[in-house]
């Protein structure tokens, strides 16, 4: 019995679509949570 792997190789194109998805989610909830890290900030000063 043989076990097939389902696995492929991510192309180059497949690689910057990721990029470019994950950068496009991760610059506004990274702004997101400076804005909140900084506004609570001022109720403990």
């Amino acid at each position: 019995m043989t076990e097939t792997s389902h696995h492929e190789d991510v192309s180059a194109a497949n690689k910057v679509k990721l990029v470019l998805a994950w950068t496009f989610v991760g610059i506004p909830l990274l702004w997101g949570v400076f804005n909140t890290l900084a506004k609570a900030a001022l109720l403990f000063q």
